[in-house]
């Protein structure tokens, strides 16, 4: 797992962009490192269709949302919790959601204004303009949903 995040991490030396399905497997590898941190405590569910393996995404804003999901939600936690990735394509846009079952908003000072939320924002601003957006609400019964929303855009092959 460690060898497998650290190769989804490293700075590419080409300009291509990175792709849902690479952003899901650098997730997985850091929350199965993490299960050996927090052992019984975390749950991990994903549940992202093959199909959109290859969209575009933008590089490492998952993994922003899931290490929010694990620092303010499970981790202050005594029974930790469980943290889903799931992802869905709808009228020609794809939704990314990281959702866990933490302390929630309530819990947070920031309360879904933290500095790495606010770069995903200028990123996805920057990249795709009002086209794209993230959009951060509580989860029922407890914990925070955070969703980036962007273009569905087919991956053109080499």
């Amino acid at each position: 797992n460690l060898i497998t995040y650290l190769r989804h991490s490293l700075p590419r030396t080409d300009a291509t962009p990175s792709a849902l399905g690479e952003e899901v497997e650098r997730a997985r590898a850091y929350l199965e490192i993490l299960k050996i941190r927090m052992g019984q405590r975390l749950a991990l569910q994903i549940d992202v269709p093959a199909r959109l393996s290859p969209m575009p995404f933008p590089a490492m804003m998952l993994q922003t949302l899931v290490e929010n999901a694990i620092k303010h939600g499970l981790e202050p936690r005594t029974a930790g919790g469980t943290v889903w990735i799931l992802a869905k394509e709808s009228e020609g846009r794809v939704a990314v959601t990281v959702a866990d079952d933490g302390q929630g908003l309530g819990a947070s000072t920031s309360g879904g204004t933290g500095i790495g939320l606010k770069n995903v924002r200028e990123r996805l601003r920057l990249a795709y303009g009002p086209q794209a957006s993230l959009t951060v609400v509580a989860n029922f019964p407890s914990g925070v949903a955070a969703t980036i929303t962007v273009p569905a855009v087919e991956q053109v092959p080499a």
